[in-house]
């Protein structure tokens, strides 16, 4: 099982009523949850690692898990609030306005965590569970207790207006990366974490500690692999655009639900930086990710769409 670690929340779109009034309505979303999603609609066996409301949102949340065959026994229900997160868009780019004070998912602690199972031979761990307290050093504290017998990937998926202090989340950004078998980011992110600079330069300065494999995503042009001495990139697929709502949160689905394909996710597999397995874990994550982007919110592809 390849195990998704972080935040639930309901995303509040906008939307226009029938009377041409505007209006927000709510989906299920959050990054760690859409790809926890997104890997069980590509077959992959995914669970989800959270706190979640026993609201009327939260049950919203728990019906998606389980329409999209998402284990949820290690979900942890409270009676606090669901996270809302109101998402405007500027020329089809997503921007985000967090309600997040005492949530479900926000007031995870470390004594909280509970023991994996041993069929977890993955976590996958990012979003904005990593920029607040006290879930960020629950899931820290997890991916430090796990690390060094499962493999672990990032992608902090930075959103700097949500972040309240900057110093704090970079180390433990810079904590966890030593700690990850695999990283993704974003351009934007990497620009945030490591300024200016090419993107390969930067990009490997991520290789060091345990991380062996950096992914880097660039929009609409496609994303980049690179490992040790080697570097691939993959073009984005041309689609039309609704939006760009879960699509990084879908290409990671696509680039785990593929190395678990291969049987190359347990901890420390050699042929986990095999040219040929991150070529295709490299297509699948962002084939994934052009479905998602061609349709309003995140609603990732199953996987007999991208036969």
């Amino acid at each position: 099982m390849i195990l998704c670690c972080g935040e639930a929340l309901i995303d509040m779109l906008m939307r226009e009523t029938p009377a041409g009034e505007a209006a927000f309505a709510p989906y299920p979303g959050g990054a760690v949850f859409n790809t926890a999603v997104a890997l069980g609609r590509l077959g992959a066996e995914s669970g989800l690692l959270s706190g979640i409301s026993q609201d009327l949102f939260g049950e919203m949340l728990m019906q998606a898990l389980a329409s999209s065959k998402v284990d949820a026994s290690l979900v942890i229900r409270s009676a606090r609030p669901t996270t809302l997160a109101f998402v405007t868009l500027a020329g089809g780019q997503a921007r985000y306005a967090f309600y997040d004070e005492a949530t479900a998912g926000r007031m995870l602690t470390p004594a909280d965590l509970p023991a994996l199972p041993a069929a977890a031979e993955a976590l996958f761990f990012g979003g904005i569970s990593l920029m607040v307290e006290p879930c960020g050093s629950a899931y820290e504290a997890l991916m430090a207790r796990d690390a060094a017998r499962r493999t672990c990937m990032i992608d902090p998926n930075v959103r700097p207006d949500f972040i309240t202090d900057p110093v704090a989340y970079r180390a433990r950004i810079e904590r966890m990366l030593q700690l990850a078998d695999i990283v993704k980011l974003s351009d934007e992110d990497l620009g945030w974490l490591s300024g200016p600079g090419s993107i390969e330069t930067r990009a490997r300065k991520v290789l060091t500690g345990r991380t062996r494999l950096v992914f880097v995503t660039e929009g609409a042009k496609g994303a980049h692999a690179f490992w040790a001495d080697q570097a691939i990139f993959e073009p984005a697929r041309k689609v039309p655009v609704a939006d760009t709502v879960g699509a990084g949160d879908t290409f990671n689905a696509g680039v785990l639900a593929a190395l678990g394909r291969a049987g190359v996710l347990g901890k420390g597999d050699a042929a986990l930086t095999e040219p040929e397995v991150v070529r295709a874990a490299l297509r699948l994550g962002v084939q994934a990710a052009a479905v998602t982007v061609s349709r309003a919110g995140a609603n990732p592809p199953w996987a007999e769409e991208l036969e």
